[in-house]
């Protein structure tokens, strides 16, 4: 664990240029001392070997978090990130592949910034795939490349095209982000100016349609009084009428007439009449329940 490092991420509150000023002060280390502090840490676990190896490297951090100041973030809090992702780079680390510490720590310093853009940008899911991140990260410079020279602000069908080719993914993908990354979220505790001189925010402006609990508490009572004045009207039937009237009328599986002449053994005609019988009666009650109480039937 790097505990001791952790004291090197910054408040967002700290002044940018302050910070910069202090980073600078951490001299550059040769490849000769990086190789030696990073076997130090590999292999004794040294805390401060990999302090130094960190606190030398803050500079670059800084630097790469200016390549992405065009996306609405303190920058202060790309740093942060930043040397969350040094920290990971130093531990990741191996000294006997050759190659510059920076060169590996780039990778791992980037990638912090560009998860931390991509949950800090919307409150809606972006960039999920491999395709996405790359198509967000690349759409803005790409518009601007094409659009440099024109009079337009949005892309047309072929140029559309010629991107979704380029990056490996669709067309309305690339129409999709192209109007994400131009119109970001709106909390809905923003003010709107409402006149000359009042305010409301934005989310008293936004219709519901959702039923208010009054509505819904009416809906769901009236609804319980009518499955109650059924019940009563089938209660009023003797059993064998009943039983007629649900498996014709009310069960999932409805009976035929001649199921139920068999059943009963009498005619199917029979069986079609105290089944009207039935309807005839359970109506009246339902009709007559329901004028007592105010509903319509």
């Amino acid at each position: 664990m790097l505990t001791p490092v952790a004291n090197l991420c910054v408040n967002s509150s700290t002044n940018l240029m302050q910070y910069i000023a202090e980073v600078r002060k951490f001299p550059m280390l040769s490849q000769e001392e990086e190789v030696r502090l990073a076997k130090n840490w590999q292999e004794y676990q040294d805390i401060s070997s990999a302090h130094r190896l960190i606190t030398s490297h803050l500079n670059l951090v800084v630097k790469i978090a200016m390549k992405f100041k065009n996306y609405g973030l303190l920058l202060m809090d790309l740093v942060m990130e930043g040397n969350m992702g040094l920290m990971h780079a130093v531990k990741k680390f191996n000294p006997d592949l050759g190659f510059r510490f920076s060169t590996y720590a780039v990778w791992w310093i980037e990638a912090s910034m560009k998860d931390f853009i991509l949950k800090s940008w919307s409150l809606v899911k972006i960039g999920t795939t491999q395709a996405q991140r790359r198509l967000f990260f690349s759409l803005r410079k790409i518009k601007k490349r094409i659009l440099q020279y024109t009079n337009r602000e949005t892309l047309s069908k072929e140029e559309i095209k010629a991107i979704s080719n380029e990056l490996s993914v669709s067309e309305e993908d690339v129409v999709q982000m192209s109007y994400r990354l131009a119109c970001k979220d709106q909390s809905l505790n923003n003010c709107i100016k409402i006149g000359d001189d009042s305010k409301k925010e934005l989310q008293d402006m936004i219709p519901c349609n959702l039923v208010s609990q009054e509505v819904a508490y009416q809906n769901h009572e009236e609804k319980a009084l009518k499955e109650t004045i059924l019940s009563n009207a089938l209660a009023s039937l003797n059993e064998r009428s009943r039983d007629i009237f649900i498996s014709r009328y009310l069960s999932e599986n409805t009976q035929t007439l001649d199921e139920l002449s068999k059943k009963y053994c009498v005619s199917r005609e029979r069986i079609r009449q105290l089944a009207e019988q039935a309807m005839s009666k359970v109506k009246q009650h339902i009709k007559s329940e329901s004028l007592k109480f105010g509903l319509h039937a």
